[in-house]
């Protein structure tokens, strides 16, 4: 090795040692300062009670609950006829309005009764030479100058004569078509002059108030419908609601839908409810008076059940409970819960049974 070589290497040897010398005792220093500091800080688990966990609740007490079922329906008029002869003739004259409202009796349209009358006059000819012969046949069979056989025989004549009669008032009734109820009638098919025959319709007339409204409901719920139960409905294109009350119940279900055909009856003011119109029904299949009920959020599904957390001397509980109804945003409680729980609805899935809870 160099002279030069070695001289280099035992200077820096020489400065290493220094170095080392004036750095170790700093650290040592340094590290002891920051240990004492840490010393002195208490840890946040060690020392103290947790902080309460604030939780949002709801106090369980008894209230109405209904179980609702949502249907289609349609509605139907209170009564409805397709007017039409039951005679052929020409329409005379036409004494209703279209669309106008009508009452029971009033005569609508009249079919030509011309020949019906000129019957009706021969008739009573008929009818009144019968009787001036009967009367005279029945004298001389009083006298005894006629058998029982003969005078029978013109009585029969007689009463024939009347039957025809009486057949030819029923035709001549029959010329006059008659509202059989009171109602609007609807759009006319016929004109005067037509030809009508008993198969022709002459108009619709609906009795519209109250109105009908039929709907279905599920085979599963069929013991539940009750005639007298109230129904709630809405109409498109209107924004009102509308209740109707059941009042017929079909005792037959539909093998093919499997559904209850049920009617109930609203009252129309003002006709502004049209027959064929669609419906979405609402009717209440199930109701309890006092049901203990909780937000269906606070209900936590388990694999032993449900249950919920409730606060029991300032700590969140666990609950196992039996649900009954339940509608969009409460379910009932069966059991499991008492009038006067507090239930938590809130930080449910950061909350541990026997963790200080405090209710916001």
């Amino acid at each position: 090795m160099q002279p030069q070589t070695r001289s280099f290497l035992a200077i820096a040897a020489v400065l290493l040692v220094v170095i080392a010398t004036l750095t170790i005792p700093r650290l040592r220093s340094e590290h002891s300062v920051e240990a004492s500091g840490r010393a002195a800080v208490p840890s946040a688990g060690s020392d103290g009670p947790a902080p309460a966990l604030k939780v949002s609740t709801a106090l369980v007490t008894p209230r109405p609950l209904a179980e609702h079922l949502s249907t289609t329906g349609t509605l139907r008029a209170n009564e409805r006829v397709d007017l039409v002869s039951e005679i052929a003739g020409k329409v005379r004259e036409i004494y209703f309005d279209e669309g106008s409202a009508v009452e029971a009796g009033k005569v609508l349209l009249k079919i030509d009764d011309a020949e019906l009358l000129a019957q009706k006059e021969r008739s009573r000819y008929r009818l009144e030479l019968a009787s001036n012969r009967e009367a005279q046949q029945k004298r001389l069979f009083g006298e005894g100058i006629i058998s029982q056989e003969e005078y029978e025989s013109e009585l029969a004549q007689k009463n024939v004569l009347e039957a025809e009669d009486r057949l030819i008032n029923s035709q001549l009734a029959k010329t006059e078509i008659k509202a059989p109820f009171a109602g609007i009638i609807g759009l006319r098919a016929v004109s005067v002059g037509s030809f009508l025959s008993p198969q022709t319709r002459i108009a619709t007339l609906q009795d519209i108030d109250p109105i009908k409204l039929d709907f279905a409901v599920p085979e599963k719920y069929a013991g539940r419908v009750k005639v007298g139960a109230q129904v709630q409905f809405s109409i498109k294109g209107q924004d009102d609601h509308f209740e109707g009350e059941i009042y017929a119940v079909e005792p037959l279900v539909d093998p093919e839908t499997r559904s209850l055909t049920v009617r109930a009856r609203s009252a129309n003011p003002g006709r502004r409810l049209t027959p064929g119109a669609f419906a979405d029904v609402e009717l209440a299949v199930k109701e309890i008076p006092r049901a203990l009920t909780v937000p269906a959020i606070a209900v936590i599904p388990d694999l032993a059940g449900k249950k919920v957390f409730v606060i029991e001397d300032g700590k969140a509980a666990v609950r196992t409970i039996t649900t009954g109804l339940r509608t969009e945003t409460e379910v009932e409680v069966v059991s499991g819960l008492a009038e006067g729980d507090r239930v938590i609805t809130s930080g449910l899935q950061i909350v541990r049974p026997g963790q200080p809870v405090e209710a916001e």
